[in-house]
């Protein structure tokens, strides 16, 4: 049966309208979401087709606020989002056996909870602009992450672990890109969970229908300190990126004898606030797992480790508050995926991807993931396809 997106979210007490069908998405992200529309401040919500159940608010979600912002629309995860970048490189050009390339991507950049022993010259790498003023505003962030600059600066270049990657990828041209999904590390869910804290004590939080999406207040001494540490966060998760990618570009070209070119990288924030004019309105718009796709901008939109991604360009939608998805979306939840499945299935659904197969990622099996395919199909009217893409190559923490 063709669906006709988007359609509106029954019972929802303001302009909701979502690119999935009801019966696809958890009764308990429905009823997170209908929690969000009833948020007095809530202009409109607009739901990706890779919605699912979130701590606080809804994964694939965008919400339209006035005067507003719930830290939780947001995350933990501040400025979590994803890099990418066509290199120079060919199918034929890679080696059958992969996993050289691999261990120099993972010699090159921390995963998981590790960190540089020190700072990352970011000098030699070309991207020190700006870095000392970043750095510099450190000390006015809030007081109880003060301890950890050092921290923030190891872990600067870092993956993480989770849903994080660094992938090298095919094209349907054989053409080979670099890409990676990370975000503000150890300092974003710090200052975030900080917030969150804040926002559940304030007296206009009492009443509502779920404490956790607790909100700040335009012209108020707490939302001008959240919108400062959420800026650095969301300026901290681009430069990780960035550094990221350039210490992976360095490896895969020490990997070659020949030299090797980049195009310029695609670089898309899917955590974060912005301002934009919605319907005439001046709002502030939050989007936690959602990308912007306005007209004529560049997205990737991931799948998981052993599916295809998908390089897209925003349509300008306004009805979707010009939004599309950021992933496929999980399925299930991680501890569900290590109950039905063993690293057998993990081996299987990963075949032909040099990665880990073990049982420190079986959460991230690809069966824990909506279909990407339909994913995409449901957006057809946010986005179009650049291009698609194949991983050969997956890096985990």
């Amino acid at each position: 049966m063709n669906v006709q997106y988007p359609v509106p979210l029954s019972g929802a007490k303001s302009s909701t309208l979502m690119w999935a069908q009801e019966h696809e998405v958890g009764a308990q992200a429905l009823q997170q979401l209908r929690n969000i529309a009833a948020l007095p401040w809530v202009h409109g919500v607009r739901v990706m087709p890779d919605v699912h159940l979130g701590k606080g608010a809804t994964v694939g979600s965008v919400i339209a606020m006035k005067q507003a912002v719930s830290p939780a629309a947001v995350g933990v995860d501040i400025g979590c989002g994803m890099e990418g970048v066509l290199t120079s490189l060919t199918a034929a050009d890679l080696p059958d056996d992969l996993s050289k390339i691999r261990s120099r991507i993972e010699a090159a950049v921390p995963v998981g909870f590790r960190a540089h022993e020190y700072p990352v010259s970011v000098r030699k790498l070309g991207l020190d602009r700006g870095w000392n003023t970043f750095w510099g505003s450190f000390s006015s962030l809030h007081d109880g992450v003060q301890d950890r600059e050092k921290k923030a600066h190891q872990q600067m270049g870092s993956l993480g672990g989770g849903n994080h990657f660094i992938e090298v990828c095919l094209d349907d041209e054989d053409r080979v890109w670099l890409m990676l999904h990370s975000g503000s590390r150890n300092i974003g869910k710090e200052l975030a969970e900080r917030h969150m804290r804040i926002a559940k004590a304030l007296p206009h939080n009492a009443d509502l229908p779920d404490r956790d999406l607790a909100v700040f207040l335009s012209g108020t001494p707490e939302m001008d300190a959240y919108r400062r540490d959420l800026t650095w966060a969301q300026e901290y998760a681009s430069r990780n990126r960035a550094v990221m990618l350039a210490l992976v570009m360095q490896a895969v070209r020490e990997s070659f004898a020949h030299e090797l070119t980049f195009e310029k990288p695609i670089s898309c924030h899917h955590n974060y606030v912005a301002e934009e004019t919605i319907d005439d309105v001046d709002l502030l718009v939050t989007r936690k797992g959602a990308i912007r796709a306005g007209l004529g901008d560049l997205g990737l939109i991931p799948g998981s480790m052993g599916t295809g991604s998908y390089v897209v360009r925003g349509l300008g939608s306004e009805r979707s508050f010009y939004s599309a998805s950021h992933g496929a979306g999980r399925r299930m939840s991680r501890n569900e995926a290590k109950r039905r499945y063993t690293v057998d299935d993990l081996i299987a659904q990963t075949a032909g991807v040099e990665s880990r197969k073990d049982a420190g990622v079986l959460d991230e099996l690809p069966a824990a993931y909506k279909d990407i395919e339909s994913v995409i199909a449901a957006q057809s009217d946010l986005v179009e396809v650049v291009a698609h893409l194949k991983q050969v190559v997956c890096v985990k923490g």
